[in-house]
Order: C-alpha cells, then structure tokens, then sequence
C-alpha cells in the first residue's frame, strides 16, 4: 500500500471540500458515489483522524468502493489526487499521444486513463506546465507516419481505454463483420448444373418417355447455415472485455447477410443467463441494458464447470444444432473441480462443430497455462486466441472460416506438456 499513501494531508479546514473534489472525480471516473458516502467519507476521516496514512486510504475505500472491481480504479484516482504533487503533468501526459522527451512514458495501468480523465474533465490541457529539473531533450517527430486514431484503438487493450476511447472502439465494433461459409449438407437436391446423378429421378423421367432414357436428371448438395453461440463471462476480471464482445456479438446479430442460422448467446458468472432475446434489439445501449438487468452475477465470481453444466444439460439440444460455432470467451480462472471442469468442456466440444476460446490474458506475452482451469479446458478447444482489442475480434473471421487454425493452442500444449 505505500504506493498510494497520500504524502500530505491539508490542514486548513478545507478537508470536506477536498473529500468532496474527490468523490467527484472518482463518480467521473465510473464508481457511483452519492451524497451520502460523502458524508459518511467526512464522519469517518474526522474519527479516525490521519495519524497513520494507510488509515486515510482504507477510510475513502471502505465509504466509496463497494465493488472489488472498482478498486483499481479507486486506487489510481486516490495516487493522482492525494499523492502525486505533480498530478496534473502526470495526467496530461497520460491522455496525450505525443512525445514528450527522450524517455517513453510507460503504459498506463489499468483504469489509470479513466482517473486521469476524471481528474481532468474542465480543465485546460494546454495548461504550461512547471519545468522539470532533469528534462530531456525536446524531440520533433514527422506525424505523417504514426498510427491513426483507428489504427491506434484496434491494438488497444479494452481494460486500458478510457471512457472517450472507449466509446470511439464501441463505433468501431459497431462496424465489424463475422461472415461464415455455408455448410455442405448430405442431404440433395435436384440442380441441372449438379455433378451428382439422380438416379430415381431418371428412371420416373425415363418411364415418362416410353422407358427410353434419354437425359440424365442431376442434383447437388444442399448448404446450410451454422449457428453461433456465444458463452461470455461476466466476472469481475472480465467485466470490461465481455461488455466490448457484447457490443460485437449484438453487431454481428443485427447484421444483414451474415450468413448465420441463428445466434444465441448467453453470459456466466456464478450462473448461466440466456440474453438471446435481447440482442435482437436495435438500440445497443438498451440491448446491453436489458441483458445486465437480466443477469444479476455481473462482475461477480466464476464458476465456469457449474455453468458449463447448466448449459450442456439445459440448452445444448436446444441450440447446437446445424453444426454450431460455439465462442468461449473467458479467462479460464475458475475455482471449480477442475475435472468436472474438464467433463463439461469435452461434453461441449462433442456437441459443437468448431469450439473458438477467446481470452484477454493472452495480451500478455509472458503468458503460461498455469492455472488449473486453463489447463484442463484448453485440449478440449478446437483455437485458442486472444480477445483483449479490436483486432483480436476481427481475427475471428479468418478463425472460424479455416478449420485447421488452432491459434495458440498448440503452443501452450508444448508448454503443459513439458
């Protein structure tokens, strides 16, 4: 906790009106803050006094977070507000794509954006800044050749988006594309430019014709249309991701000519929820609306065996049809049995055509199968991908469209093998 303990309290009688800046920025930055934890925020800091600095921090976390998910949040709004004296030059150069010196800043952590964003909301950012003792040599850079704004946003992580990048990724998703081939059915069907010969066919048109066979009648196979389900995890580690791949899932279900039969999905946390019905609305916010009023686990624990469960024995006759693709979206943390766990995803992958398992912990490049529930569920996916930005999403065409592309999952075999 020493990172964020503030350095120096102010003792001018104006430490309601600092507690109260604060609740501002951090209801900016998305934690909902009422009138009264500001009051329970003054009561409880007046009690406690600030004769230890930890106890200043975990009063302002007990009053205003209430979420485990909104604790990183909480965290960085408290460093840029309490701690950092130079905050604003912090802030400022967290928002801004430009260079400033010789040495790069670092990547933002996460929600690090959204308190700056916070924190700043009506204030100039062409403000002068002090000077910095040991400043660096000012840089001048030809901008013809940096990333666009869009190019920018495909590689950004979704959890380090603030709100502003955010909704311009939401436009982008808006626009994505999920097209899929047909499948060829064993079923036929008369076609005079066939290859195949039918042969009941042509003896009746034979018989018609004084039982001399004159033609050959042809026929061709059928095609259909795949369903998609997709099963994505609400839990709190998950929360940011699943709201960008429902943003995608509620794209691609109002898409015109996709391709798909039909596409079902559904959420999972503690329990499984159908939200299929709601995707079909036009309105996206209120789509995501109705499905997060439905599904009362959000940002709550995982328990994928359970509801992998739930599914295979509710819902997988119902849905899984015609050859279904079924996208797994989770990070695979999951304190359930894990044989169990390895029992219903080899259940799932016997009922699906192709098993497509996104997950954004594969942003990291150190990144090994070390936890269990990863461990046992990734043999039974059919490609195991990342699905942390924008272009990890648009990958997913040339993933469902070549059945030999297995992603990473081949990699991370060798690795659990070892």
């Amino acid at each position: 906790m020493a990172e964020y303990l503030p350095l120096d309290i102010p003792e001018d009688g104006k430490l309601a009106d600092n507690i109260t800046w604060f609740a501002r920025a951090l209801r900016a930055a998305g934690i909902p803050v009422g009138t009264g934890r500001v009051v329970d925020a003054i009561r409880a800091v007046e009690a406690v006094g600030f004769t230890r600095k930890h106890d200043f921090y975990y009063v302002l976390q007990a009053c205003f977070v209430s979420r485990p998910e909104h604790r990183a949040t909480f965290a960085q709004v408290f460093r840029l507000f309490w701690r950092d004296p130079r905050y604003l030059e912090h802030m400022i150069a967290a928002l801004s794509p430009m260079v400033r010196g010789v040495n790069e800043a670092q990547k933002p952590k996460a929600a690090e954006k959204r308190a700056a964003e916070a924190l700043l909301d009506g204030i100039n950012r062409d403000l002068d800044l002090p000077e910095d003792e040991e400043q660096g040599t000012e840089i001048e850079i030809d901008a013809s050749r940096t990333m666009s704004s869009e190019e920018r946003l495909r590689s950004l992580d979704f959890e380090q988006m603030s709100n502003a990048e955010m909704a311009a990724a939401k436009r982008m998703l808006a626009k994505l594309t999920l097209p899929v081939k047909p499948l060829v059915s064993r079923r036929t069907r008369l076609n005079p430019n066939g290859t195949l010969i039918d042969g009941p066919a042509t003896l009746r048109a034979a018989m018609r014709q004084g039982g001399e066979m004159q033609n050959f009648a042809l026929k061709a196979r059928r095609q259909r249309w795949p369903n998609l389900v997709a099963l994505c995890d609400i839990s709190g580690s998950m929360s940011q991701y699943s709201r960008a791949v429902l943003h995608f899932l509620h794209a691609v279900s109002n898409e015109k000519g996709a391709g798909w039969a039909k596409i079902h999905a559904f959420t999972f946390g503690t329990r499984l929820t159908n939200i299929t019905r709601h995707l079909a609305t036009r309105d996206v916010d209120a789509a995501l609306a109705a499905a997060g009023a439905q599904a009362q686990d959000w940002e709550g624990g995982t328990r994928i065996g359970t509801c992998l469960h739930q599914f295979n024995r509710d819902w997988s006759r119902r849905v899984m049809g015609s050859g279904a693709v079924v996208l797994l979206i989770t990070d695979g943390l999951d304190r359930d049995d894990p044989e169990a766990l390895a029992h219903e995803m080899r259940r799932l992958r016997l009922s699906a055509r192709k098993v497509i398992w996104l997950n954004p912990l594969l942003r990291w490049e150190e990144f090994a199968p070390k936890a269990r529930g990863i461990r046992v569920m990734l043999p039974h996916v059919d490609s195991f991908r990342a699905g942390h930005n924008i272009a990890a999403l648009e990958g997913l065409a040339e993933a469902i469209s070549r059945p030999d592309d297995a992603g990473e999952k081949d990699r991370l075999l060798l690795a659990i093998d070892r």
